[in-house]
């Protein structure tokens, strides 16, 4: 499928996810920026998508996308992040064709030719039939993520499917597999790859047992689902950057009234671009564990730049740079966010913050949580009541949001704005419960 079209499908899935259904099609259409009738077009694919990867829906849970969104609390990563990546990362003829090479791969090896032979010969006869250098260009994409690999020997060369590894494993150690990548998959990021694989050990097991249901060990719910879904831009991102390639795409910001604009091919249907169209330099990818963001770190004509992925849409490799500026602007951002809590490049400030010891308790979980979550920051001082934490960041915006969850467990001391912000802030609050 186009890249265009995994981008609006992408913002379509978020915005559904974060309204719950509560949008018209009229309100989606115009947050989208795209046609009532692409709109319907998009939904008809996601509904006929997942009916095919989720054959146990019944038939209403399949009409109504939204409904499949609520199937499975538990099932979390499942039926909302995944199926899209399962369904339409490939075009549809090269998903029909990549099965076919593996098909004929897990038997024998086979050279390019051969495996030419193959899949036009079984091939859909709606589908348009590959040339050799599409097969070669399948190939390379194969073996480049290690599905298959290339056997020694002389040209012509000879492809087989990499999956002795899966082979030699017992049933048992195929079972603990299973469950270490589960783990992994629902704990750690980046975690697309790790759910594809767990689907794939998943298959791999049904077929083992002929099908017979099993408990999953272990059940997870993830409620950010930008965590997931923003992983389409992570790998291509980190290519250009380790390839030192500036990227052009078009950024809309989380203010901004629409998250995705269509590419208008027919220019009697050009409208005016509501998003940025950002050319710049690609130096680091931050993620965010406290909100489940992932943010783009660049140098552009403004200097550093900051972008939630969230709202970055149609990315195109651009022209490479030279090294030596690579690292000089490498060097110019760690600079800028040595002292960031995240990704905060404002001056340094230093933050002082009292923590009172929980009352009629053993166990001091502030202090642990403050010890286990306070980066670099110390604690200058301390006795039976409470302690004092210090730290210093590049600002205080991003550290006030975690100061502030320890509730009245947590003062304020330095700096004074910081302080009198707090201030604000709680008076705001208890003003919500005055009349209670």
């Amino acid at each position: 499928m186009a890249k265009e079209s995994f981008d609006k499908e992408i913002q379509f899935l978020r915005m559904l996810a974060l309204t719950s259904g509560a949008f018209s099609r009229q309100q989606f259409a115009e947050r989208l920026g795209i046609s009532v009738h692409t709109f319907d077009k998009t939904i008809r694919r996601l509904k006929e998508v997942v009916s095919s990867i989720h054959q146990h829906l019944q038939e209403e849970e399949r009409q109504e996308l939204s409904g499949m969104l609520r199937f499975s609390y538990y099932d979390s990563a499942d039926p909302l992040l995944l199926f899209l990546y399962r369904a339409k990362s490939v075009k549809e003829s090269e998903s029909e064709r990549i099965s076919l090479l593996l098909e004929a791969m897990n038997e024998q090896a086979l050279t390019a030719m051969e495996l030419l032979d193959a899949c036009c010969s079984r091939l859909p006869s709606e589908l348009p039939l590959p040339d050799e250098k599409t097969i070669r260009s399948d190939l390379k994409y194969l073996e480049a993520v290690g599905v298959i690999r290339r056997e020694p020997g002389p040209r012509p060369y000879r492809y087989r499917l990499h999956n002795e590894w899966l082979l030699s494993l017992s049933d048992e150690e195929l079972l603990d597999l299973y469950d270490y990548v589960d783990i992994m998959a629902n704990t750690q990021v980046p975690s697309v790859q790790g759910f594809l694989l767990r689907d794939g050990l998943k298959k791999r097991l049904q077929r083992i047992y002929a099908g017979k249901p099993a408990a999953e060990p272990f059940l997870y719910k993830y409620h950010y689902y930008s965590r997931i879904l923003d992983e389409a831009h992570l790998f291509p991102l980190l290519s250009c950057i380790r390839r030192r390639l500036r990227v052009r795409f078009l950024y809309f910001s989380p203010k901004s009234e629409q998250s995705y604009a269509s590419k208008n091919t027919n220019p009697l249907f050009e409208r005016e671009t509501v998003g940025q169209e950002i050319r710049t330099l690609p130096l680091k990818v931050v993620y965010d564990h406290q909100y489940g963001r992932w943010y783009l770190l660049a140098y552009g004509r403004e200097g550093i730049r900051k972008y939630r992925m969230e709202g970055i849409t149609q990315i195109e490799e651009d022209e490479p740079v030279d090294e030596a500026l690579f690292q000089a602007r490498t060097a110019e951002l760690e600079a800028r966010i040595r002292h960031s809590w995240l990704i905060d490049t404002g001056r340094p400030v230093t933050v002082r913050a009292r923590f009172y010891n929980p009352e009629g308790v053993r166990y001091n979980f502030v202090k642990e949580r403050v010890l286990l979550q306070g980066q670099w920051g110390r604690i200058v001082h301390e006795d039976d009541e409470s302690f004092i934490y210090e730290i210093v960041v590049h600002g205080t915006t991003e550290i006030k949001p975690w100061l502030r969850s320890f509730g009245s467990s947590c003062e304020i001391l330095a700096p004074p704005k910081l302080r009198e912000e707090m201030i604000e802030e709680w008076k705001e609050i208890w003003a919500y419960y005055e009349s209670v």
